[in-house]
This record gives C-alpha cells, structure tokens and sequence, in this order.
C-alpha cells in the first residue's frame, strides 16, 4: 500500500483487505497449508496518554472527516449507509457461522438506524444488536458441545465450501446445525494431524467456542461503536478505515523494524498465549530460560502483583507485555514437558532490531559452455522506513546493490513477490536507484492536481497544467545500478511494489516476470491520527498512476513473461474487493527525464519475444511448476469445496500443523513454495544477459 508522510508518524499499515477466500476456516490464520498460526510481534511503542474508547458523540465528527478527506466519496448517500450496514454485517459474522438470514431482516434497520442517528450522537440500537450477538453466540456453543458429545465420529467424506463469499446464510437451526458439524470436523482433524488424540481435540474446540462467546458478550454495545466506525470507513473504499488505539499502535510498529520490547513472537492457542520464536537479542532471549512452545499464563507490571491472562484475549496480553525500554514485566511461565513447570521470568524491555522484513541478498550462478554468470537477487518484503532515518529500504538495497557490484554480478533480480507496498518516497527512491533522474509517479488529489515525484532534477511543467514535481534529491551516480534488471511480481506486490515494477516498465528498464498481474491498488492513503488519543483514520485521499499516464487501480501491473500462479487468481486483487475505486490515466509524463538519455540498455519488445517461450520451455519441463499448475487446476474444479480427506492427506503430506513445528521450519516451507519462482526469474535474468551478448 502507499501512503503520503501527513504526521510524524510513520503511515505504512498491513494489507488492507486480508485474502479471505484463501483463509481455510480449521486454521488460526494466514492461507490455508502454509501458516497455521497467527503470530503477533510484542514490541513497544509508546503512546502519548492512556488510549480512549470511541464514542457515539465522536461519530458525526469521525463521519464528516472521512467525507473531508476522501478523495471522491463527499457526502453520506443512501448507498454508502447501505454499504456501511453490509461492512458492519460482515463484521459480526464474517464466517457467516452466527447469523440467520431472518436475523438479518432485524438487524439491517437497526444497523441503518445507527448510521442515521450517530450523526445525531444516538447509538442505542446497538443494544439490540448486541444482545442478538450474544444470543447467537450462546447458541453456537451449545450446538458445538451437542456435536462433540460421547456420540462424535470424524467424518472422512464430510465437504466444506471455504469460500465464505460464496457461502449462503443460515436459514434454519439444522442449517447452522450442520454447518458448524462440518466446520467442527475440520477443526478436529486440525489437531488430529498434529498429534493430539481425541478427546483432548474435542476438549479444546469446545472451550474456543466458550472463548468465542466470551468475546462476544465482552464485546458490549459501547465497545460496537468502533465496530460501526470501521465498517463505515470501508462503505467508502477498500482502503479506507477507522483504527482504534491497538490496531493504530499495531501498524506503527509494521513499519518500524528497530523497537523496544521483550523480544518475542507470541500466538493465541485454546486460551493460552503461547511463545513462538524468540527474537535473537531480544530480552526475553537474553535471559536463557524461555523456549518456544513456553505458555505465558501471568503478566506482572514492576512492582505489581501478576494478572491472569488464561483465557484472555491475545490483543489484551500483548498490550500488557508491551512497555517502555528500560522497564520491567514478569511473566510467569508454563511449560508442557515431561511433567509440568511453572516459573516466572523477569525480563528487561529494551531496544530490538526486527530483520526478517528487511531487504536481503543472495547470488545465484549460471553456467553457459563452461563460463560463469553470477546474479544478484534482492529480496524485498516492504518499503520500510522511519522518520529519523534508522531505518530505510531504500538505503539498505542501495547498500545491496553496492555489495553486488563488489561481488561483479552480471544482472540483478529485484523479488516483490510477497512485496504488500509501503512508504511512497522509500518507492521512489529505491526506483531511482535503477533509473536515476526521472518522475516514478503521479499523485492526483480530489481537486484534479496532479503532483509527480521526481528523482532528482526534472523537466519543468507549464502553469496551465494543474501539475507540481516534487523531487528528492539526485542519487550519486555511483550508487546508481545500470545492468540488466529483471523484477519478480505476483498477484500480492500491491501499491508501492506496482509503482516500481510500473515505472520499471514504463521506463523499458526491468523485465517484469510473475503472475499475470499485479494486485492493482492505485490509491494514496494518509494516516491522521484524532484527537482524544481515539487512535486514526486511514484515509483515501489520491490515484496514483504510472509514468506512462495510466494507472494500476484494479488492473495492477502486467508481466511481460508470465509463469503460474501461487493461488487459483480470480479472487486475487483489488478488483475483487468491494467498492474499489474506478481506474483512472493522466498524460505521461515519461518527459519528465528532460534531456537526459537512458544509461542502460533499453528493454525492447524483440527481447520479451525470445523470452517468453524460453521461460515456457522450462516450465512444461519442471516438475515443481507442473505440481502447482495441477494443485491450481484441482482447486479451480473444486470451486472451493474441500473434502475432509483431501484436506488431511495435504496437511500430513506438507508436515503442517504438527505442535512440534518451529518458526523456522514454517518460514523454510514458505521458502520452498516461492522457490521456483525464484530460480526461473533468474533463469529468465540470464537469458536477457546471454540475448544481450549475442545480439552484439
């Protein structure tokens, strides 16, 4: 995503939209067989007071500025409060497992009463909602109990439709009735391939359905009303959203890969919040007696007595743990081995480097009739940075780059493959690090200016035009890489990857390879925390577009040699969000370089010709593309139904979900899954060197 620099405060957030129909419901987060568990960073960053609930009064304002800001949607229409009543559905009941259809003939009025009368300051319908959650709640866990009474069997042959956009509402209690059976199966055979017998597995499902309801009734009406904002923001756009206090502490430390805490990746499990990887340096390393798997069931401030955390919600925990650097928590431990420990641990808060989201190199070598071609290729995750400069993307692949050319690499892959955007000017930057002086991209506001952002100096525009460049400053060209350039996309590099790849493009610069397309977010946000510490809104206030005049909004980036995809791709990207922005162009501005001429060898449509079915080629012969190319063909016939059985045999087959899993060999699995990918775009990177030399 991209994001204009509004505050002091850094404004890269997570993906917007999470892939929901590439969720499996049996796993606690991330895409079905790859992540099975949904790992939270506990770091501080402290906030200037104690944070605020939000408030029916606090709503007509929050409204009016949304509307202030936006780039398009000015004023509350029918059409908005309806989608906003849709949004807040969705909300309540996202897996589509706790409300009738009849229920939503009630709450449809009364949700549409909240968005008519906050702008009066009245939310008193939501009591009505809310004790129609708790009911339905108290509901599901009793029809979960009945299921996994002394009479449950695992059910092999038993199918569930994991695409929840496709699934319909519940219309009887025997609907839901079976349809929590299913769900329920799924969740056992979760914790049969990881080797727990069982009625240990039945006693678990029934208390996360206890938890659920706990949640829910925890979740009184005041407690909606940051509910009601949140799917009033995304009544607006994808992009838009209202952030609460945790959730905008949350995304500030996305961005800031250098923090203060204890060190520690921590999950939710059954009730207990359990330590997943230890950060190396971190505090909670540093004191040689955690481990992961250890569960934390106690958090004690300095000088207080400890809280319980079982059963606690894992946003809460966190919040607890996380305090300023030189401070104190204790956390009291435990641990599940031969026999049972209990103990408690006093770590120290202080300053950690997170590395796994920065830019890091390897080299891959090519051999043609016995000579030696070695590679660059970049891995970038994100456009990080921060306001006092510690952190940067830029710098740090300008710091690859320079290690590159030590190492005389003959051609460099820059990987924005799993790239989900970030800071604009780190974009724009780390652009002009492979085109030098030039516009990399164009940012229009709701007024219809256009202000393009420049490496270094650029061509004037004339005053008629409603334009301004903004430019940053020259990039020595010592640190400018010049060599053939080959830049790996899928249908996840959104935003400020698309902007990359675009201007790469537009500049007949790079070869873009990968999936058919990019995502296609074409929108700016801007972050603007509110006042009463009632934490931000995340604004879309512009359309980006490309040097070439066009903009990535919904079509993203297309690649000039395509290779298969990670996932079955029709639900994959902006156009399948609800309410996206329409695409939009501008006139090019490619112009913009002025006089000067290109420094590298021009990527030209002769060459993609002789790519393409080379990279074909080997493909069709690849053993690991022809087990994707099937497993996405199967999947597409399934159009999103999955037996019981098939579900099992994947799981056990990939080695995921079993306890005794680590971190580690989670992100070795990703590694190999994004590995073919990889080798062909290196393997594309050497064709575009050897063409090259042979055409001269």
């Amino acid at each position: 995503m991209c994001h204009i620099r509004v505050t002091n405060n850094s404004e890269n957030t997570y993906r917007d939209k999470q892939l929901r129909h590439a969720q499996a419901p049996v796993t606690t987060g991330g895409f079905c067989f790859l992540l099975p568990l949904l790992l939270i960073m506990i770091f501080l960053l402290p906030l200037t007071a104690a944070a605020n609930d939000l408030a029916c009064k606090h709503l007509p304002i929050l409204m009016e500025a949304f509307h202030a800001k936006h780039y398009a949607m000015k004023s509350t229409t029918t059409e908005i409060r309806a989608q906003a009543v849709d949004q807040m559905i969705k909300h309540l009941d996202p897996s589509k497992t706790l409300l009738y259809e009849s229920d939503l003939e009630t709450l449809k009025p009364l949700l549409l009463e909240v968005f008519l009368s906050a702008e009066k300051g009245n939310c008193a319908s939501l009591q009505q909602v809310y004790n129609l959650l708790v009911v339905r709640a108290r509901e599901n866990e009793a029809i979960v109990k009945d299921i996994l009474g002394p009479a449950f069997r695992p059910d092999k042959k038993v199918e569930l439709n994991i695409n929840v956009d496709k699934r319909p509402y519940l219309k009887t209690r025997t609907d839901k009735q079976g349809t929590l059976k299913k769900l329920v199966q799924f969740q056992i055979e979760n914790s049969l391939v990881a080797g727990i017998d069982l009625e240990t597995a039945k006693k678990r499902q029934i208390h996360r359905y206890e938890l659920q309801t706990k949640r829910v009734v925890e979740q009184n009406p005041s407690k909606l009303i940051s509910t009601a904002a949140e799917a009033f923001a995304g009544a607006l756009d994808p992009h838009t959203s209202y952030l609460s206090p945790k959730n905008l502490e949350d995304l500030q430390i996305q961005m800031k890969l250098s923090l203060e805490g204890i060190g520690a990746m921590l999950s939710s499990e059954t009730g207990f919040t359990v330590i997943e990887e230890l950060v190396p340096g971190g505090g909670a390393e540093k004191t040689g007696l955690l481990k992961p798997k250890d569960k934390i069931i106690a958090v004690a401030q300095q000088g207080e007595k400890p809280v319980d955390v079982i059963d606690m919600d894992l946003r809460d925990v966190v919040s607890m743990i996380r305090g300023r650097k030189g401070t104190r928590v204790t956390l009291t431990i435990l641990r599940q081995g031969q026999r049972k420990e209990r103990f408690d641990v006093t770590i120290m808060r202080d300053k950690i480097d997170v590395t796994e989201q920065e830019a890091k190199i390897t080299y891959e070598i090519r051999k043609v009739n016995g000579k030696p071609y070695r590679f660059g290729v970049i891995d970038l995750p994100s456009f990080y940075g921060d306001e006092k400069g510690d952190k940067s993307s830029y710098e740090d692949v300008k710091r690859l780059l320079a290690e590159a050319k030590r190492q005389q690499v003959d051609g460099m892959v820059l990987n924005l493959s799993r790239n989900g955007g970030g800071l604009l000017e780190e974009a724009v930057r780390l652009a002009g690090l492979f085109i030098g002086k030039g516009g990399i991209v164009a940012v229009k506001d709701s007024r219809g200016h256009v202000t393009i952002l420049a490496n270094g100096s650029a061509a004037p525009v004339k005053e008629y035009d409603k334009r301004s460049i903004v430019a940053v400053p020259a990039e020595n060209p010592n640190a400018l890489y010049m060599g053939p350039l080959v830049v790996l996309t899928s249908r996840m590099s959104a935003s400020a990857s698309e902007i990359v790849a675009g201007a790469l493009q537009d500049y007949d610069r790079a070869v873009i390879v990968g999936a058919d397309h990019t995502y296609g977010k074409g929108s700016v946000q801007a972050l603007m925390p509110l006042p009463w510490d009632l934490g931000a809104m995340k604004v879309t206030t512009g359309m980006y577009f490309l040097p070439g005049g066009k903009s990535t909004q919904k079509i993203g980036v297309a690649a000039d040699v395509r290779m298969p995809g990670w996932f079955v791709f029709e639900e994959i990207g902006e156009a399948a969000l609800d309410y996206p922005l329409p695409a939009q162009s501008i006139v090019p501005f490619l112009g913009t370089r002025g006089k000067d001429t290109p420094q590298w060898k021009t990527v030209d449509k002769g060459l993609i010709a002789k790519l393409v079915p080379r990279s074909q080629g080997r493909i069709a012969k690849d053993a690991k593309f022809a087990k994707i190319i099937k497993e996405n063909q199967e999947a597409a016939e399934k159009k999103g139904i999955i037996q019981l059985d098939d579900f099992s045999k994947t799981m056990k087959k990939e080695g995921v979900g079993k306890e005794t899993e680590t971190r580690s060999e989670q992100k070795q699995k990703i590694r190999e899954q994004y590995a073919p990918f990889v080798n062909e775009s290196v393997n594309i990177l050497f064709d575009v060197v050897t063409l090259g030399a042979a055409a001269r």
